[in-house]
Parts: C-alpha cells; structure tokens; sequence
C-alpha cells in the first residue's frame, strides 16, 4: 500500500529540510480506510512483541493523528482499549492552552507514533511533550523509517523505536 499510494520518486525537500529523490507522503495510505484498519491491528502486534504495555499513544500532529485513531479503534475492538492524543505543534493561546489535546493523563505508559522517521524530531517533540505532561514513554512506533539516522537518535536518547516498515522495504517495491 505504501509503495502503491505514498511514495514518490523526483526531487522533495523534507521537513526536516532535507532534500531526497524520495518521497513518502505516509498519509496517503494511514488516512484511507483499508490502511487504517490494517495499521491498527499491525501496530497492536508489534507493542506486544515489544513487550510494551501501553494504555495511551499519539504524537505531533498531524502525521501521528490517523495512525493513533486507528490504534485506539483496533484496540478497542480487541477488548484492550488504548487512548489516543495529539501532540500540537504549539501550545495553545486560548482556553486550557494545553499542548497535548484528548484523553492524555499524567502517568499515561505512552507509545509514542510517527507516520515517518526522518530525523526523528517530530517524535522527540512529542516524548518532550509527554514527559512535561507527566507521561512515560515506553518507545516510539512509526509506520516508516526512512533508514536516515531518526530512529537512531531516538533510540541514543534512550527510547527504544519500532518502525513497521523501513523506507528501502517501500522502495523495492516501486515500480521502475
């Protein structure tokens, strides 16, 4: 699916400011139906091969948000419900002003999610957010790993990373 709705061939600035002749624009799939309900139950089964025991995830929106969603949903469906949250890129000025939007609570075992691992800054905003909120991260879980040094800079601050496909798995797929 990935290969087949996300990923691009030509010349791409990431966000991290990066330039690849790569592009994987994972929402492509995490946002269409047929993803979402296989990413769920994948991410379900790759927390318990990890050993994790987890009763919240989310990230930085917006790439973490459906990835999440689909989690929560399997979860529930699997009669272990998880929470799901987003991490806003900026606190906000009205309101509550919080950082982190839905059921989040102190003390949260939290999975962190990434749609893709560049860098890895998306998701170590996220592990900052959760930790001032309170939470603890268990580890990080991405639907891609774009293979560029993301998921080893996490894991030398400590948390460990499970990517559920790495960015050369999409590319051997590709056509041409």
């Amino acid at each position: 699916m990935l290969a087949e709705r996300s990923a691009r061939r030509g010349q791409f600035t990431l966000s991290s400011g990066r330039t690849s002749s790569l592009y994987i624009d994972a929402r492509l799939t995490t946002m269409s139906p047929d993803g979402l309900a296989l990413i769920g139950p994948t991410a379900l089964a790759a927390f318990d091969r990890a050993g994790w025991d987890v009763n919240a995830v989310g990230g930085l929106t917006l790439g973490a948000d459906p990835v999440s969603y689909a989690i929560a949903y399997a979860s529930a469906l699997a009669d272990r419900p998880l929470r799901a949250f987003t991490v806003r890129k900026e606190a906000k000025t009205h309101g509550t002003g919080r950082l982190i939007e839905g059921p989040f609570q102190a003390g949260d075992r939290v999975a962190v999610i990434e749609d893709v691992i560049t860098t890895g800054g998306s998701a170590r905003r996220a592990i900052e957010a959760v930790r001032g909120a309170g939470g603890e991260v268990v580890g990080v879980l991405a639907v891609v790993d774009r293979e560029e040094g993301g998921r080893e800079a996490i894991e030398q601050d400590g948390v460990p990373v499970i990517a559920l496909v790495r960015a050369s798995d999409v590319v051997a797929l590709l056509p041409g």
